[in-house]
């Protein structure tokens, strides 16, 4: 049963979701919700019962304590409520949990039931996968739907994904057979620097996610920790010349493919990003395997010893023929 007693009615609301595990190369897909949640000081109003989908062998409990009382943190799925203010006012719902283990289906279902009871418009799925990207680049964003009028009127990929996918894509298509219109937003993370945190791929989805539905995002201190992370990634790869040369190969593979995406309407989309965040601001702005774009299963950052700081691994180099596709 379904318990909505405290939220208020929303504005056009949008569900925005995460999930940590395979889903969620770097964090960067659960790390963006959180910084919404955040910024923006969400009040939790719904947690689904952990006993239903998780297995505690897995995701275990944890133990705190809290005023010398013993107390115990399960894994769950917690759904919060924000409302963005401004020229156009809108609510946000933001679903932040764990992949389940279980029940995958009851899982989509109880998230619709809230979906529906709150009268969301549009459900946004983010999540990231380990590709081969550089490092110093853009990081790339794909935005997939399964609906091909959506796709349409939003300038987004109809999916045709094909192969093993988590609770993001399940998440999708149990929207699509509901008649919610659902949208996935992917980060690819460079699968040599796959451990979390990656601030400059949370960035990316949280400005692609802020031009998909219209509202400024504070980013706090987000730009600078993004931009402290690449310095970072820089100085690691430089002490080792096999990953500064195969950086730099994936650096003239993918100047190569996207240079006939340098158009002027992109060019156009990030001038309009800069004013919109120069005219609303009163000052400057401000574990396991992940998913992979083939569907598989790619490798964490290598560490040599515990505390030490991590080095990539020395990957061996890709196809660089094909092109890489994003997961549902």
């Amino acid at each position: 049963m379904i318990e909505l007693e405290g939220v208020p009615e929303l504005i056009d609301p949008v569900m925005v979701a995460a999930f940590e595990g395979w889903n969620d190369a770097g964090d960067a897909a659960s790390t963006a919700v959180a910084h919404l949640d955040r910024e923006w000081k969400g009040e939790v109003f719904a947690a689904l019962d952990a006993e239903d989908y998780y297995d505690f062998q897995v995701n275990r409990p944890t133990v705190f304590m809290d005023g010398g009382v013993r107390k115990i943190t399960w894994p769950t799925t917690r759904l919060s409520v924000v409302r963005v203010g401004g020229d156009k006012p809108r609510d946000l719902v933001l679903v932040r949990g764990i992949e389940p283990s279980m029940r995958w289906r009851s899982f989509c279902n109880e998230l619709l039931g809230f979906a529906h009871e709150l009268g969301v418009e549009l459900v946004v799925v983010l999540g990231a996968l380990l590709g081969d990207t550089p490092h110093t680049r853009p990081v790339p964003i794909s935005g997939t739907t399964s609906d091909p009028d959506l796709a349409r009127r939003m300038d987004l990929e109809e999916t045709k994904y094909e192969g093993p996918t988590g609770i993001v894509g399940i998440l999708q298509e149990a929207c699509t057979h509901a008649g919610v219109p659902a949208v996935s937003l992917w980060a690819a993370v460079p699968h040599y620097v796959s451990q979390p945190p990656n601030p400059k791929a949370t960035l990316a989805l949280l400005n692609r996610l802020e031009d998909l539905i219209d509202v400024r995002i504070p980013l706090g201190e987000l730009s600078e920790d993004a931009r402290a992370w690449q310095v970072g990634v820089d100085q690691l790869a430089a002490e080792d010349s096999e990953v500064a040369e195969y950086v730099q190969s994936l650096e003239e593979a993918r100047d190569t493919a996207e240079l006939p995406e340098a158009s002027g309407e992109a060019i156009a989309r990030e001038f309009e990003r800069y004013l919109r965040r120069r005219d609303g601001s009163s000052g400057p702005p401000q574990p396991g395997g992940h998913a992979t774009a083939d569907g598989g299963e790619g490798p964490s950052f290598r560490r040599d010893a515990p505390g030490s700081r991590p080095r990539p691994p020395k990957p061996t180099k890709p196809d660089t023929d094909g092109e890489d596709s994003s997961e549902d």
